[in-house]
């Protein structure tokens, strides 16, 4: 019985391993520059700022507009007076942050690397998709936009990226809009998850929907599964959004996590406000106790779709983000 046990152990070993084999992608080339626009706007000593703003990073013209409007939020009705007088005052003020990014981006390349490499995932999976060429970095407010994906851009917020306990993070300015379970994730180590997540939701954007909430779960599942393909060298913490010991612990009681939708008959409820609960951003899960992560539900639909996918190994990722949800939850039969 004990040779038989280990053979099926090998068997299940060796199929788990081939299965999730990483694809050779270094022949792909990728052409990718990086522009670092806020040493640009911070170093410069133009008495007319904004003029100054027009005409430099000509290559980018859509950013400086976006960057005045809607990062700044400069009014297109102020003069230019009050407009440079503005974004000067942003600039007094933000000296100290863009003096913290100067220390840890410095040297850029090795985050270029990473973004590059997950860039040529994506060339693999999706040849079709037209991958940014270009990377530019840039300090906004620390209450407003982070990562963006432009039209012909990835565009790096900086200030969200100093590590999680610089002492901005914890500001109320910053708390109200990013509280700690999401400000914990402001290091350097997630700048090319987020352009990978940003380049996910561009390919398959997420759409409005009334389905019952395990069919919610499988979509979000969907998601980080192709987020994983396409990062597969990133911890699975880091694609999920926990701490190192929330993923950990989500595994360890992973039949109790399904449990909870399973005895609650929570699979087919409909209810937004009860389906957030569940797949969207949250501090913790009230039902599973006070160390329980949020999104909980995500991380569920997730396992069901890697089920489906060891089932069916054959689907392509294009197959599986078109595959109804349903079908995927039926034939998975999950049961952790």
């Amino acid at each position: 019985m004990r040779i038989s046990f280990a053979v099926i152990v090998l068997c299940a070993l060796l199929f788990s391993c081939s299965s999730n084999k990483i694809p050779d992608v270094s022949n792909i080339k990728i052409d990718l520059t990086t522009e670092r626009f806020e040493k640009d706007i911070f170093d410069t000593t133009a008495p007319n700022l904004l003029s100054y703003l027009k005409h430099i990073n000509t290559n980018s013209p859509a950013f400086i507009d976006n960057y005045l409007g809607k990062i700044l939020t400069v009014d297109p009705a102020w003069s230019a007076d009050t407009a440079a007088a503005y974004v000067n005052g942003f600039i007094k003020a933000y000296r100290p942050v863009y003096d913290s990014a100067e220390k840890i981006f410095n040297d850029f390349s090795p985050y270029e690397k990473e973004i590059k490499r997950g860039l040529q995932f994506v060339k693999y999976y999706f040849p079709d998709y037209r991958v940014p060429k270009k990377v530019i970095t840039y300090i906004g407010p620390a209450d407003g936009y982070g990562d963006i994906l432009a039209e012909d851009a990835l565009v790096i917020g900086l200030q969200h990226h100093l590590g999680k306990d610089n002492s901005l993070y914890r500001t109320t300015m910053v708390q109200e809009t990013y509280p700690e379970y999401i400000s914990r994730r402001f290091e350097p180590g997630y700048i090319a998850v987020n352009c990978i997540k940003n380049i996910v939701n561009d390919l398959y954007p997420e759409k409005e929907s009334d389905k019952p909430l395990v069919n919610e779960m499988v979509e979000k599942g969907k998601r980080l599964y192709l987020l994983s393909k396409l990062q597969p060298e990133t911890e699975e913490y880091k694609l999920m959004g926990y701490t190192p010991e929330q993923m950990k612990d989500s595994y360890a009681h992973e039949a109790v996590i399904w449990d909870l939708f399973i005895k609650n008959s929570l699979l087919q409820v409909t209810d937004k406000n009860i389906l957030k609960n569940y797949i969207d951003e949250g501090p913790k899960t009230q039902e599973l106790g006070e160390g329980a992560p949020g999104n909980i539900g995500s991380f569920a639909g997730w396992q069901i779709v890697k089920k489906y996918m060891q089932k069916k190994p054959a689907t392509t990722l294009q197959e599986l983000m078109t595959l109804d949800s349903e079908i995927i939850f039926q034939e998975a039969k999950y049961k952790p």
